[in-house]
């Protein structure tokens, strides 16, 4: 997919181009995408100065490729990405046009950035990271659980950190760990893999097939009686009983700060990493309810958000 719209009216932009990949088609990158839009607007860059292009290819790392081939044959000025996949592509891809991310789970582990205080590289920009152990703690106060699920995809970078984080949490909570593979065999083999196991809740990893497939996860497990936990923004819409989710238009608004820094003529690698300040931890009691599962007051206490 291929669009254009723009940035506003400081001279030193006059004549710019930002070219913007997306991971893939999934609400939270163009929520993203939108708010890095509006508030590109608001620093004053628009269709006047700041030509804006947009693709959302194929969710794989040649299409990521040939979209950032596309951006460096049409002199980009500055390449905005959303996601820790398409992240990592530009980055080797990009030459020597500055890159600015949003949406990356963990920029140093997943080695986007050399540290958190500036990247080390011509790229800066937003972590999603949020802590992974608070998501698991609060399921555990609202049930018992002795074996873990998690839905991952290992070939994607920042799912397979959220995967070596919840390996960590399960054996500081004497916790088993199981472990399905979605670019194994698929999500059904996947899901039919938690089940067979008797896991007490299943942890959905920030994988493209998660993202894509959540609601027929939560479908699916809601059958078996197992409740759905996730990090993924608008995870608890989709019927995940806890959420701990990073604010996609806060993503977007921070990265658009750089950006218009970057046009002004700042150099991207001076910038430190920014975390991300808009984060919630989400109750969804109708699938609780659905669930037989009564959530404690601590647990609503501790909530920032509480769907009913």
């Amino acid at each position: 997919m291929l669009c254009a719209f723009i940035p506003a009216s400081d001279s030193r932009a006059a004549g710019k181009l930002i070219a913007a990949l997306l991971t893939c088609d999934l609400p939270r990158y163009r929520d993203a995408h939108k708010a890095f839009m509006k508030a590109l607007v608001l620093k004053g860059y628009d269709q006047s100065n700041v030509e804006v292009i947009t693709q959302t290819p194929n969710p794989d790392a040649i299409s990521w490729a040939n979209s950032i081939r596309k951006f460096n044959a049409i002199g980009a000025d500055v390449i905005v990405s959303y996601g820790t996949s398409a992240t990592l592509v530009a980055l080797r891809e990009s030459n020597d046009i500055p890159v600015i991310f949003a949406d990356v789970y963990g920029p140093v582990e997943t080695g986007v950035c050399k540290s958190m205080a500036a990247s080390g590289r011509n790229i800066a920009g937003v972590s999603s990271k949020v802590p992974l152990v608070t998501l698991i703690k609060t399921a555990m106060e609202l049930k018992p659980i002795r074996t873990l699920g998690v839905i991952c995809a290992t070939r994607e970078e920042g799912a397979l950190v959220q995967l070596k984080e919840a390996r960590k949490i399960a054996a500081q909570s004497g916790v088993i760990l199981v472990e399905a593979n979605v670019a194994a065999g698929g999500l059904d083999a996947a899901l039919a893999s938690l089940f067979a196991a008797r896991v007490d809740c299943i942890y959905v990893s920030e994988c493209t097939a998660g993202g894509r497939g959540f609601e027929k996860i939560v479908h699916k497990a809601t059958e078996m009686k197992i409740p759905v936990i996730s990090q993924m923004p608008g995870a608890a819409q989709k019927g995940a009983v806890i959420s701990l989710e990073a604010d996609p238009a806060e993503q977007g608004q921070m990265a658009a700060e750089y950006a218009a820094r970057v046009l002004s003529g700042k150099k991207a690698s001076q910038f430190p990493v920014v975390t991300p300040k808009k984060i919630d931890l989400i109750v969804n009691l109708k699938a609780a309810k659905s669930l037989d599962l009564h959530v404690p007051f601590p647990v609503l206490s501790a909530a920032t958000r509480v769907l009913k």
